[in-house]
Parts: structure tokens; sequence; C-alpha cells
């Protein structure tokens, strides 16, 4: 375990970015797909900020556990928590499932890979 700076940095820029399309953008293109696309880098950005992983290693995880709250929102986890009055946590861990969404993941993922495959060649 240790502390990436950098990787703190991007968590905290897509956290406020992610915090404002949530409070600030109802469209039906940047809040429902874009936001999908940076989440999983949020997240990635979270874990690498205290985490060595592999790129891989760690893209994977996160596409998992996207996947697996994305999965969760089908099975009406925020009802049967009892949560369906909280904004946040409808907020925060959804309430539909949406094939799409999976599909946003993965492309947030995908770039994840490319940018971080970009990073490694400009450093050699």
């Amino acid at each position: 375990m240790s502390f990436s700076k950098n990787y703190f940095a991007i968590f905290v820029v897509l956290f406020a970015i992610e915090a404002c399309i949530a409070l600030f953008v109802h469209d039906g293109f940047i809040r429902p797909y874009v936001g999908d696309v940076l989440v999983v880098m949020l997240i990635y950005g979270f874990v690498k900020s205290f985490i060595e992983l592999p790129v891989i290693t760690a893209v994977v995880c996160v596409l998992a556990f996207a996947f697996c709250v994305e999965f969760l929102q089908y099975l009406n986890i925020v009802d049967k928590l009892g949560l369906s009055e909280s904004p946040l946590a409808r907020t925060v861990i959804g309430t539909s499932f949406s094939w799409n969404d999976l599909l946003c993941y993965t492309i947030g993922c995908l770039l994840i890979v490319a940018s971080e495959k970009n990073q490694l060649k400009k450093q050699s």
C-alpha cells in the first residue's frame, strides 16, 4: 500500500465533475452516459491512490465492482435496504438496471487502459 498524489488528484477532479453532473445536469446524454463512463475512472483513481496494482488488475476489479452494483440495481437493492427515500443512496447506488450502463462502464475501463498505455509510452 502506498499513497499516489497523482491518482488522488484525478479522483478528486472526477468526483467534483460527477457531483456537478449529479446536481446540475438533467439531460439525456451527459448524465446517463458520460457520468457512467467517468464513474469507473473515478473509482479507478481512488483505488490506485492507495493500492499499487497493475493496470489490468485494477481495471478488472473496478469493472467487476461496477457490474455488481448494476446487477444489484436489477435486484432493487435500494428498496430492499429500505433506502428508497434517501436521495443520496438513490444517486450513489442507483435504482434502475441498464445494459447501456454496463457498456458505458466497459468504455470507461477501455479508456483507462488506453490512457495508462499512452502514459507508459510517454515515460519510456
